[in-house]
């Protein structure tokens, strides 16, 4: 639930999102997303944490952040970890929960409702903190996925949870597909719960 004259933050936990979205067949379109919150409430701030290759001349997702970053998304990025692991496959690992957590008790003071999009259970604690500052929760992720996306300690902690798929009509697209090169960024760490 919603009120008009409520002052969000949105804080998209990038990689999860993706995942989300992908499992549920569809692409999220940011512009959209951007223009729901703010017809629901008063958008204060919309944060996007995503960890990026740097030594790569080419990331896939480097024009989805610059897009981002010139369409009113405060984007928060940080090098990601390449490796190779125990099979030999190679993996990204850019773990943004902390740079998410701190921002978001931040803002916990200027805000009255935060929508936080991630499934990671990790966040209950900062969900329960933010509530304690007296701010409402909503958490976008789904269930309907197979596995479920959504830790059930956070669905079970937010003020509200929203389902991704009862958002596809309003902020997806339909899936581009997967570049050979971004298959690799695709393994990116996605962990839900």
């Amino acid at each position: 639930m919603f009120y008009r004259d409520e002052r969000l933050a949105l804080f998209i936990d990038g990689s999860n999102l993706y995942a989300a979205a992908r499992a549920l067949g569809f692409d999220i379109d940011y512009k959209l997303l951007r223009s729901e919150f703010v017809r629901r409430g008063k958008l204060v701030r919309a944060f996007y944490y995503t960890a990026l290759l740097d030594d790569q001349e080419y990331s896939p997702i480097r024009p989805l952040v610059d897009w981002l970053d010139y369409n009113g998304f405060t984007m928060v990025t940080k090098p990601a970890k390449e490796f190779t692991d125990s099979m030999g496959r190679r993996k990204v690992k850019g773990n943004m929960d902390i740079e998410l957590a701190v921002h978001a008790m931040e803002m916990a003071e200027r805000i009255d409702h935060m929508v936080l999009f991630s499934g990671d259970g990790d966040f209950r604690p900062l969900v329960e903190g933010v509530q304690r500052k007296g701010v409402r929760v909503s958490v976008v992720s789904t269930i309907r996925s197979s596995p479920p996306m959504i830790a059930d300690e956070l669905r079970r902690q937010a003020d509200n949870f929203i389902e991704l798929e009862e958002l596809k009509e309003v902020i997806g697209r339909p899936p581009r597909p997967p570049r050979r090169d971004e298959a690799a960024e695709t393994e990116e760490n996605t962990d839900a719960a």
